[in-house]
């Protein structure tokens, strides 16, 4: 019963987090942000294209190139909410999938969080001291002095790092902004998820005494059926991600780290190492289900890499016949064409790190122009879970190396294998900050990028959460007051203003202080929108001529900040420009312009 309540409580919480992340990236998205970027809007006019036409394609190689799979889905939105408008195009119709990933990625940072510091699988020790002496509390128990809720710390971690990640403006903003990048963080957090899930699944979870006959009768029967389609799932989405944003060609790095400090995981864990099985099936049955562990990993990463291979390889075959497209602006902006290359890179790592809580992107369009892109109180708890993430893995390498010194006697073997595995949450998570920021680091556009830094928004979290879990344990264990019940109240009014706070100052900051900014009109380009709306006012007999004087790429003759009105008066195709009486032309092309014709100057 102490289970199911608890159970409850965590889902009643998450349930709440998901309300309030889904508010923040729904709530009067028709409005907000102001204006349409054109790269937006490019999207939207090849997604439109699409539909006119049926091919829907790979990678749509205009504006220096993305990835086709997040147009494609603005396509089907389009589809289906264009009658709405009276078949009209709106800027909020590109924005919505992005909402929708925004708020998936949501829950999927709670359920990886979750299962990264399960205590089931011993992520929870941090220290020699605590090896010996744990102090894992029961997740089932209430207690007031740790404010427990019956919610375990795995749990309580990934609440917190879920709910600092619904109310982030970072994640928030680019949840409302027709870019492809949101889609990274969202396959990304699944895939590893699922992943994660699946090694988990090949081996036994320990138990009560009572209940370990019963695991090797039943479970594992049960946990054999499961670890494929979870490794299979997450090659799916880890393959998807690859049609997001470029930044996330980086990652295969950090998927291969894992699999090897997995294997090595699993390949030192020897038959002494597995306490159910010494005392249920004997030496001989351990060897066997150590060794089928190890068979069932094997097959766990087989599964997940021929997922990702195959929803990959249309992708890769398009860049084997276009390597032009690979790169995109990859080499005119990195650093490697400085004169100062390793001066760029250094100061590329100070920006890109002092980003959090010094100073965040200048553009109005990524940031709340220079501000940090963590709110001061998260930005704390981030830096405590950086600080207690790294000294835990210092501490481990030294745990090691005096086991590596121990010839392997019975009564050290089971500290061994706990510090092996003690910190493979920490691993995955540093390696993550890590290798999503070279992307960063190595170009030399707009550092800090908000950006370009996407793929850094879960691990941040993460680390906040455990950061912020630390905080309460470390207050709850040191605070003398006179009763639990004082402590229990004070910490529970302290905490629920926080949470407000936070909810307040992401509202505020981003729908007040952000939205109506004049620099962030500016930087959606809000001017265009009216001149599309006006144009649409017009009549249809009227000859109606758009002078592009603005400069930017070319896009089939004509500078991409056309691709707003463009978009705004579904006239991307000549033969919708002809449809509907509008046309575009350069400066140089005015004297074509028929007399008695509308003009207006885009610039």
């Amino acid at each position: 019963m102490n289970k199911l309540k608890s159970s409850v409580v965590g889902c009643w919480l998450l349930v709440i987090i998901i309300i309030i992340a889904a508010f923040l990236r729904l709530y009067n998205i028709t409005e907000v942000p102001p204006g349409l970027y054109p790269d937006e809007a490019m999207n939207g006019n090849n997604a439109l294209e699409a539909l006119s036409t049926g091919n829907f394609k790979i990678f749509y190689p205009e504006n220096n190139g993305r990835e086709g799979l997040f147009i494609n889905i603005q396509a089907i939105f389009l589809k289906f909410l264009m009658p709405i408008s009276g078949e009209n195009p709106e800027p909020w119709m590109l924005r919505l999938p992005s909402a929708l990933f925004g708020i998936l990625t949501v829950i999927g940072v709670y359920f990886l969080a979750k299962e990264l510091f399960d205590e089931n699988h011993k992520f929870k020790t941090l220290n020699p001291e605590q090896i010996q002496n744990s102090n894992i509390q029961n997740p089932t128990q209430f207690r007031i002095s740790n404010l427990e809720f019956g919610i375990s710390r795995s749990q309580k971690i990934a609440l917190i790092s879920s709910f600092l990640l619904a109310t982030s403006f970072w994640h928030i903003n680019f949840s409302r902004i027709g870019f492809r990048a949101i889609m990274a963080p969202f396959f990304l957090t699944w895939s590893l998820y699922f992943l994660i899930l699946s090694f988990q699944t090949t081996k036994f979870i320990q138990k009560t005494t009572s209940e370990k006959s019963e695991i090797l009768n039943s479970k594992f029967k049960i946990q054999n059926s499961k670890f494929t389609f979870f490794a299979l799932l997450g090659g799916i989405f880890y393959g998807l991600g690859f049609y997001s944003y470029i930044a996330y060609r980086a990652t295969p790095i950090l998927i291969l780290i894992i699999l090897v400090l997995y294997w090595f995981k699993v390949k030192h864990e020897t038959p002494n190492n597995s306490d159910i099985a010494l005392e249920s099936t004997g030496q001989a049955d351990a060897a066997q289900n150590t060794e089928l562990t190890r068979k069932k990993f094997l097959l766990s990463t087989f599964c997940f890499l021929i997922s990702t291979i195959i929803i990959a390889a249309p992708l890769g075959l398009y860049f084997l016949k276009n390597p032009q497209d690979f790169f995109g602006r990859t080499s005119e902006i990195s650093i490697f064409n400085s004169p100062t290359p390793l001066k760029d890179l250094g100061l590329n790592i100070l920006k890109t790190a002092g980003m959090f809580n010094v100073v965040g992107d200048q553009n109005w369009r990524h940031n709340y122009a220079g501000r940090p892109e963590l709110f001061w109180p998260v930005g704390i708890l981030f830096l405590i879970g950086v600080f207690l993430a790294v000294k835990s893995l210092i501490q481990n390498s030294k745990i090691k190396n005096q086991n590596d010194n121990v010839k392997f006697k019975n009564e050290n073997v089971s500290s061994q294998t706990n510090t092996r595995i003690l910190h493979f949450d920490f691993y995955i998570l540093i390696l993550w900050l890590i290798i999503a920021a070279l992307p960063v680091v190595v170009s030399n556009e707009g550092i800090p990028h908000a950006l370009r830094s996407i793929l850094l928004i879960p691990p941040v979290f993460i680390l906040a959460g455990f950061g912020g879990v630390w905080l309460i344990e470390k207050i709850t264990s040191n605070l003398k007051l006179t009763t639990y019940n004082l402590k229990y109240k004070m910490l529970l009014v302290a905490g629920f203003w926080l949470l407000v706070m936070l909810v307040v100052e992401a509202y505020t900051t981003y729908f007040i202080l952000w939205a109506k900014n004049p620099n962030t009109l500016d930087a959606f380009s809000s001017d265009y929108v009216w001149i599309a709306k006006g144009l649409n006012e017009l009549p249809k007999e009227l000859p109606k001529y758009v002078v592009v004087e603005a400069k930017g790429v070319d896009v089939r003759g004509i500078p991409m900040p056309a691709q707003t009105v463009m978009f705004l008066t579904n006239t991307f195709s000549p033969e919708k420009q002809k449809e509907k009486n509008i046309y575009y032309v350069l400066p140089n092309q005015t004297d074509k312009i028929p007399q008695n014709s509308y003009v207006v100057y885009l610039k």
